[in-house]
């Protein structure tokens, strides 16, 4: 699949992103504790390999051999961390706690999926909808 200028924009800013988060995991893990659901054992070694997973994905968008791999798992990634966003904004609806308003927490929500397909474009697992489409003769 061709390095669109636009494709290419896309994964350096979804790599940013990532990198920006993966760093926030592995550094300051604190505020993610608060919104990892109670189910998941392990938070804080979660946390820290979630972290290294971002870091990770974003590195290998740049690495054309590792790039479909990173961009399957970014997307893997994203549907993972669904139910701590959930539980976030749960939190903020019926305790008021998490210090981010509905502002934040119903985008975030929503937009989900399109970091998803963010995740498999960049890493060119999908053209969807760049690619041109074919005339039927």
């Amino acid at each position: 699949m061709p390095l669109t200028p636009t494709r290419q924009t896309l994964r350096v800013l979804l790599a940013a992103a990532y990198l920006l988060a993966g760093a926030l995991h592995v550094l300051k893990p604190a505020p993610f504790l608060g919104i990892m659901p109670a189910w998941v054992p392990y938070a804080p070694q979660v946390i820290l390999i979630t972290g290294l997973c971002e870091v990770a994905g974003a590195i290998g968008l740049f690495v054309p051999r590792l790039r479909w791999w990173a961009g399957m798992g970014l997307a893997a990634y994203a549907v993972c961390v669904y139910p701590a966003n959930v539980k976030h904004a749960l939190d903020y609806l019926t305790h008021g706690t998490g210090g981010l308003s509905l502002w934040y927490h119903i985008p975030r929500l929503a937009f989900q999926p399109v970091i998803v397909w963010w995740a498999l474009f960049a890493g060119t697992v999908i053209d969807w909808p760049f690619k041109p489409r074919r005339v039927r003769a």
